[in-house]
């Protein structure tokens, strides 16, 4: 079983569930529609690696996004999470109504920061560089379902389980992970960093 570290300490997480089309401007990059409701998918535990891959049966695509751990009715820690994507495949999937878990939970598909503690939710942001250059950047404040509101709904249909981690939706500018582009990762309080994290694709 694959680990995170959460406050210091190590963490088996049972299961990662996800939020799709959460900013209105990545909704509208990809030419998707807004969700009247929700959208939720499941990465399972095998997702989880350090190793930031660059292609896995196709070209894969990078979505960062905050990442919260759960434990004892609440999100306790917050950590960097890359969602990586078989945009090719997903998009297939789609066209055809078909679920996309082949696109989005295969092996080597979900990477995070250590995971820290917080103080206002509400102040949380997320800032990607690659090869030095910003590109993506958005926060609690840009989401149209906030973290509270994301765990309330999954409480209404999934049993979280201390350890497990909500992934809450990615800002615009996702793109093509290329072989040897530097990432760097990092979560802002209210403009103060409060981890990073760095990768390089293989």
């Amino acid at each position: 079983m694959q680990k995170v570290m959460v406050r210091g300490q190590s963490v088996t997480p049972s299961k990662i569930v996800c939020v799709g089309r959460n900013f209105v401007a990545h909704v509208k990059e990809l030419g998707n529609e807004i969700p009247e409701q929700m959208v939720f998918f499941i990465k399972p535990n095998s997702a989880i690696s350090s190793t930031l891959l660059s292609a896995h049966q196709e070209p894969l695509h990078y979505e960062s996004e905050l990442s919260f751990v759960y434990e004892d009715g609440k999100f306790v820690a917050v950590g960097l999470g890359l969602d990586l994507t078989k945009r090719q495949l997903q998009s297939k999937l789609k066209a055809k109504g078909l679920p996309w878990e082949r696109a989005k939970s295969f092996d080597g598909s979900a990477l995070f920061s250590p995971f820290v503690a917080f103080k206002q939710l509400d102040l949380l942001t997320l800032r990607l560089e690659i090869n030095g250059n910003t590109r993506q950047s958005g926060g609690v404040d840009l989401m149209m379902h906030t973290p509270d509101a994301i765990l309330k709904e999954i409480k209404t249909f999934l049993t979280l389980e201390n350890g497990d981690i909500v992934m809450t939706g990615t800002p615009e500018g996702v793109g093509l992970v290329a072989q040897g582009d530097q990432f760097l990762g990092r979560v802002l309080e209210n403009g103060r960093e409060l981890i990073a994290a760095e990768w390089v694709a293989e």
